[in-house]
C-alpha cells in the first residue's frame, strides 16, 4: 500500500510541476522560451524534477497525513453524532455564502490579491457557519426531531414482532453496582429492559482492583468480573463494551456521567454520593438501594411478626432480629428471648436513607 501511494504522490507531483512550468512560461513569460523544441525541453524536466522530488519526499508526506487522518479522528471521536451533523451542515452553509462572496471579490483588478481574500473568506465563513450551527444545535434537540420526522413512517407503520416499536434506555452500569451483584439477579427477572452499557475504564477499574495486594479488594474485584461474565453469558439481555473514554477527565465518576449526558443514557449504581452529584447535574440514576427498599413488605404497627431473636441491642434489655431482605427488627425487652423464635407485635416503623427500622416488643410479654 505503501508503495501505491508513493507512485501516486510522484505522479501528482510531476503533474503540478508540469502545469506550474506551462503556467510560468505562458502567463509570466519570466522564460524566454524560443522555439517548441526548448519549451518541450523545459517541459519534460520540469515534470521529472518535480515528480522525482515528490518521490523522495512521499514517505514523509504519507507519515505527515497519517498523523493528521488520527489526530482528526481522535477528535471528533468524543464529539456527538448529532453535533457532528449539524456541524457539516453549518459548514456547507458557511461555505456557499463565501462562493456568493467571492464572486464579488473576483471583480477586483489585482488577482493575487483577489485569491488571498477569496481563501480568507472562506476559513471565516467556515468556521463561522460551524460555530453558529453547533450553539444553534444547543438548544434544539436533534434527537426529538429525527423520531419525528425521519422516522415518522416507521412509527406509522403497523408494529410487527420483528421490528419492535419501543427501544429501552441505556443503562451504564458503574464500579460499585457491578461488585454489589444485585444487578444480575435484578436482570434476571425481566425488570431492567434496553442495553446495559459497560465503559472500558470501568472495566479498568475493575481490573486493577482485582489485581491489588489486599485480599478484601481483590475477592470484590474478582467478584465484580464474575458478575459481568454471568450478566454477558448466561442472562437474556443486551450487552455492550463501549471504549469511550475522556483522557482529560481523571475521575472514573465524573466520566460515567459525562458518558450519560454523552449518550443520553440512565447510570445504575448503589453510590449515594454519585446519585447526589448525578442529580444536580441532570443525569437520571437508577438506585439498587432505593429499589430494593421500595420492594420490601410493607409493615404495619399492630401487625404481628415471627422472628428469630439474635443478639442484644445498644439500649438495655433490647433484643435484634432480622428480616430476609435485611431490614432490623429492635425488640424491646426481648434480650432474654435471644436465641428464641418468638411472636412480636409491631410498635413503630422507621424510614431512613440507609433503609427502615422495625420496632416491636414480644407477644409473650403483652399476654
Amino acid at each position: 500500500m505503501s508503495r501505491v501511494l508513493k507512485w501516486i504522490i510522484a505522479f501528482l507531483g510531476a503533474f503540478t510541476g508540469m502545469a506550474v512550468f506551462i503556467f510560468v512560461t505562458r502567463t509570466g513569460q519570466l522564460l524566454n522560451v524560443e522555439g517548441w523544441l526548448l519549451f518541450s525541453f523545459g517541459l519534460i524536466t520540469a515534470t521529472l524534477l518535480s515528480g522525482a522530488l515528490f518521490f523522495v519526499a512521499s514517505p514523509w508526506l504519507i507519515n505527515m497525513g497519517r498523523n493528521l487522518a488520527n489526530f482528526i479522528v481522535g477528535e471528533l471521536s468524543g464529539i456527538p453524532v448529532d453535533r457532528l451533523v449539524i456541524g457539516s451542515g453549518g459548514l456547507i452553509a458557511g461555505l456557499i455564502i463565501a462562493y456568493l462572496i467571492s464572486q464579488i471579490i473576483s471583480d477586483i483588478p489585482v488577482p493575487f490579491i483577489s485569491t488571498i481574500i477569496s481563501i480568507v473568506v472562506y476559513i471565516f465563513m467556515g468556521y463561522l457557519g460551524v460555530n453558529l450551527a453547533v450553539k444553534a444545535g444547543e438548544y434544539i434537540s436533534f434527537g426529538n426531531f429525527l423520531k419525528k420526522n425521519l422516522l415518522k413512517g416507521d412509527a406509522d407503520a403497523a408494529p410487527t414482532p420483528e421490528t419492535p416499536v419501543v427501544k429501552g434506555v441505556p443503562k451504564i452500569l458503574d464500579t460499585s453496582v457491578i461488585i454489589d451483584g444485585r444487578i444480575a439477579d435484578i436482570c434476571r427477572t425481566g425488570f431492567v429492559e434496553g442495553p446495559l452499557i459497560i465503559p472500558e475504564f470501568i472495566l479498568e477499574e475493575l481490573r486493577h482492583i482485582a489485581d491489588s495486594s489486599a485480599s478484601l479488594k481483590r475477592n470484590r474485584g474478582r467478584r465484580g468480573l464474575d458478575i459481568l461474565n454471568i450478566i454477558q453469558k448466561e442472562l437474556d439481555i443486551e450487552v455492550k463494551i463501549v471504549d469511550q473514554d475522556f483522557p482529560d477527565i481523571q475521575e472514573v465518576d465524573v466520566k460515567l456521567l459525562k458518558l450519560a449526558q454523552l449518550i443520553n443514557g440512565t447510570v445504575v449504581t448503589n453510590d449515594y454520593n454519585l446519585n447526589k452529584v448525578a442529580g444536580l447535574q441532570g443525569v437520571k440514576v437508577l438506585n439498587i438501594n432505593e429499589l430494593a427498599n421500595a420492594v420490601k413488605p410493607v409493615v404495619l404497627p399492630g401487625e404481628e411478626m415471627h422472628i428469630d431473636v439474635i443478639k442484644d441491642g445498644k439500649e438495655a434489655g433490647q433484643g435484634l432480629a432480622y428480616l430476609d431482605d435485611g431490614t432490623m427488627i429492635v425488640v424491646e425487652g426481648g434480650r432474654k428471648f435471644i436465641g428464641r423464635e418468638i411472636e412480636v407485635l409491631v410498635t413503630s416503623v422507621l424510614q431512613t436513607a440507609a433503609g427502615r427500622m422495625i420496632f416491636a416488643k414480644p407477644k409473650q410479654q403483652e399476654d
